[in-house]
């Protein structure tokens, strides 16, 4: 079953720049609450339009690679 506001192919679309904080919570397997906490802390980027909040398409990667830079550090 797929979202009906999102077509399957977009997901894969190399033109898209930003992700609705439903489709960055699927790329990080977390849930929508979890995923606005993550932003709400600053932890995730994210900008706003108008009234709707959007995660740069790069955002969710650079999310793990800082939670994964300290593990290689230590």
């Amino acid at each position: 079953m797929h979202d009906a506001h999102v077509a399957p192919s977009d997901a894969a679309d190399p033109t898209l720049v930003l992700l609705t904080v439903e489709e960055a919570a699927r790329r990080l397997r977390v849930g929508r609450t979890t995923c606005f906490a993550l932003i709400r802390t600053g932890a995730l980027e994210s900008v706003l339009i108008g009234g709707l909040r959007r995660v740069p398409v790069d955002a969710p990667a650079a999310f793990v690679t800082r939670l994964r830079t300290p593990q290689h550090a230590a």
